[in-house]
Formats: structure tokens, C-alpha cells, sequence
């Protein structure tokens, strides 16, 4: 089961960020540096990128920007659900491409357009992301495409991470999963 961190100001600070690496390489196979708010993301991508590599992280991507992705060496993006029509670029360039989907017919539409693999949400409760898809809905999904399937949404234990493997995920991610691990190993 692919373990994929993605990060965010709670649980990536850049005056903390060996640790704060170090701790995600602890429990993660793929780690995306993801931060909406700040202006200094493409300098701290290249903080990120060049700490993550350190580590065995199997993919180190960024989130959104392809080009500078491929500029900064990073394995691959994470495009958001309304970036379709940017997957041909970023795949053009070779790199990994995931997208965050949330419907079967986008789950489709990736899969149609090559991605690597995508992240299908909200599987469980999560802050400001709409009503819960639930397990049969994941079960659904990964029934009709041929492609890893990551779930995504209010996963914060293992037996969440359980249910979404037994439903055909091939892994999971999370904000919150990893924030938790990193302040139990402090406690």
C-alpha cells in the first residue's frame, strides 16, 4: 500500500525542514510539496525538493506547476481536478503525473489521458471538501480503470487505510495521517 504525504503549512515548515522530511520519510513513499498561500513557492520547492531526495522517497513531486517541476528536477506533479488538459504537457516532459479526481467519469478521463495514477476523494469525512464518497463508491472506481488508485479524504488511521485497500486502492494520502505521526513521535 503506497503511503503519499502531502504536505501543507501545518505539517511542512522550512525553518524545521529536516526534521519535518525527516519525519515524513518515516511513514511515506511519495511525498508533494502543496502550499496555496505562500508567495515563495517556487524557492521553497527547491528547499524541498533537494532535502526530499535525500531520502527513499519513491516519487518527490510538486503540486500543480509541471514546469517547474521538470526545471527543478522533481519525479513528477500533482495536477488539481482542473488541470486535464495539462496532462499531456507535464507527461510530454516525463514526468510522473498524478491529478486529483472525484468522480468516476474523471477517474475515466485520466486514466484516457495517460496519468500515472490519480487520487480519488473525499473517500471518509474531511474539512471543506463536501459530503464523504465512501468505500463502495472507491470499490466502484477501481473497478472500472486500470490504473493505481490513491485514496484520499479523512484517512487517519490504519483502519481507514485497511478498508481503503480492501476497497482497491493501491495506496492512500493524506495531510492529516502524517500531521498525526509526526506529533506522536514528539509526544
Amino acid at each position: 500500500m503506497i503511503a503519499y504525504a502531502i504536505t501543507d503549512p501545518s505539517t511542512l515548515n522550512f525553518n524545521t525542514l529536516v526534521n519535518d522530511i525527516q519525519h515524513f520519510a518515516q511513514k511515506a513513499d511519495m511525498i508533494v510539496y502543496r502550499d496555496k498561500s505562500t508567495r515563495n513557492y517556487a524557492q521553497n520547492a527547491k528547499l524541498f525538493i533537494r532535502e526530499a531526495k535525500k531520502h527513499a522517497f519513491s516519487k518527490v513531486l510538486l503540486h500543480r506547476d509541471y514546469r517547474l517541476a521538470y526545471e527543478l528536477g522533481a519525479d513528477g506533479v500533482h495536477l488539481t481536478s482542473t488541470q486535464f488538459d495539462e496532462i499531456k504537457n507535464a507527461k510530454s516532459l516525463g514526468l510522473f503525473v498524478v491529478i486529483s479526481t472525484h468522480s468516476l467519469k474523471e477517474a475515466c478521463d485520466a486514466s484516457a489521458k495517460g496519468v500515472d495514477m490519480i487520487t480519488l476523494s473525499p473517500i471518509f469525512d474531511t474539512p471543506n471538501k463536501g459530503k464523504a464518497k465512501g468505500l463502495e463508491f472507491l470499490l466502484n472506481v477501481a473497478n472500472f480503470v486500470d490504473m493505481p488508485i490513491i485514496a484520499l479524504g479523512g484517512i487517519l488511521t490504519q483502519n481507514h487505510i485497511d478498508a481503503c485497500e480492501e476497497h482497491g486502492a493501491k495506496g492512500f494520502a493524506s495531510i492529516r495521517y502524517f500531521h498525526l505521526v509526526k506529533h506522536q513521535a514528539h509526544s
